[in-house]
């Protein structure tokens, strides 16, 4: 796939040649009848696809302007869309016969999908996560050990996503026998382009449900972005309807101005990071700076390599928003339409309320709540 002068494969050669292996098995598998009919199978009876379009009425009336649609990625199975991409990479794995999976995970949902389709697929499960984000995922991390995973707490650095996906590289380099299962758009070719291959679902079911609900497209789609697997997986089916604005929702963390935050397009500085080119968080001196969140799943210094060509040739508006607004949004979701929303979607739902005004009643947009609330109870509560 072409981004323009982003991703590519910015790894040592044996890393390469590992890569070129799951992608030339990759472009088999998808267009591979059985493999897709596996895939769906499991969607459907596993994950319980296709999640519902809500329309939030509560939350129309409050935000004033369009009709409000919650795309409910919260209700699959694991409570998050991370499922989707796990069991498409783990029958990929399973079908070049690789018996040990290995990934990274900040929130702690992407862990968890990967544990479980490990369990369900009977794969050996090492999971990589920065010590700050297991203390605060502490619920997540006893499901992944529940499920049979190996938890390796990273304790370099920060402590939080982006080490966790250094050590897991490290790990891939040293055990090249492992199948490395990338739960977000990032990293080296061809996983932004896997990734968004097992989560398109997402725009493919919105796009239909909307047309079926509503009888027209919607105004905007909005979706918060951390690597960007859930937004990109809704903005892949609207790309090409020049009249629907789409909005990416990175974290605006303390405020964009105060450095304590995660939105790599705001840094506007391109460079390398984990085998891709893209928008990162570098400092003057080109060493990758700290990115900072309240959400786990937010907190990267980078952007998925299609999300960072989609705003250089300006179809998607990135913007941020901040802890503060994120937390506001999560308590105001809960108590207006009885649905606890994760951290990462509640940036998109702070943000869908900020725009609904500009829109006519008759309008309607769609926001992506990627992900339940449950995992975040204690980190709103303080």
């Amino acid at each position: 796939m072409n981004y323009g002068e982003f991703g590519g494969q910015y790894v040592p050669q044996e890393l390469k040649e590992k890569l070129n292996e799951i992608e030339k098995e990759f472009l088999k598998a998808k267009d591979d009848k059985s493999f897709l009919a596996q895939y769906e199978y499991y969607l459907k009876q596993y994950v319980g696809r296709p999640s519902p379009l809500y329309y939030a009425e509560n939350l129309s009336k409050y935000a004033g302007g369009a009709k409000i649609f919650l795309k409910r990625e919260d209700l699959n199975h694991t409570g998050a869309h991370k499922i989707n991409n796990a069991i498409g990479q783990a029958l990929l794995a399973k079908r070049m016969g690789k018996t040990h999976i290995i990934a990274e995970t900040g929130a702690g949902q992407h862990g968890v999908a990967t544990a479980t389709v490990c369990s369900l697929f009977n794969l050996r499960c090492t999971i990589f996560m920065g010590a700050k984000d297991v203390k605060k995922q502490f619920s997540n991390v006893q499901k992944m050990k529940l499920l049979g995973a190996e938890i390796v707490e990273v304790k370099e650095g920060e402590q939080t996503l982006k080490e966790a996906v250094d050590v897991a590289f490290k790990y891939l380099l040293e055990n090249m026998d492992c199948f490395y299962l990338i739960g977000s758009c990032v990293g080296p070719s061809p996983y932004p382009e896997m990734v968004k291959f097992f989560q398109k679902i997402i725009g493919e079911e919105a796009r239909r449900q909307i047309l079926e609900q509503e009888n027209k497209l919607p105004k905007a789609i909005v979706a918060c972005v951390g690597g960007g697997s859930n937004s990109i997986g809704l903005f892949n089916e609207f790309i090409k309807d020049k009249n629907v604005e789409i909005f990416g929702i990175e974290g605006a963390g303390k405020g964009l101005k105060t450095g304590k935050h995660a939105s790599a397009i705001y840094n506007n500085k391109i460079g390398i990071l984990h085998g891709m080119k893209t928008y990162i968080m570098e400092d003057e001196n080109g060493e990758v700076q700290d990115a900072y969140s309240i959400s786990s799943g937010l907190d990267y210094p980078g952007i998925g390599p299609e999300h960072a060509y989609l705003n250089k040739i300006g179809r998607v508006k990135y913007d941020g928003i901040t802890d503060e607004e994120a937390v506001d949004a999560f308590k105001l979701l809960t108590r207006l339409e009885g649905i606890i929303p994760a951290l990462e979607s509640s940036h998109a739902i702070a943000y869908g309320i900020k725009i609904a005004k500009k829109y006519d009643k008759d309008d309607c947009i769609i926001i992506n709540l990627s992900g339940r609330g449950d995992k975040d109870m204690e980190t709103v509560l303080k």
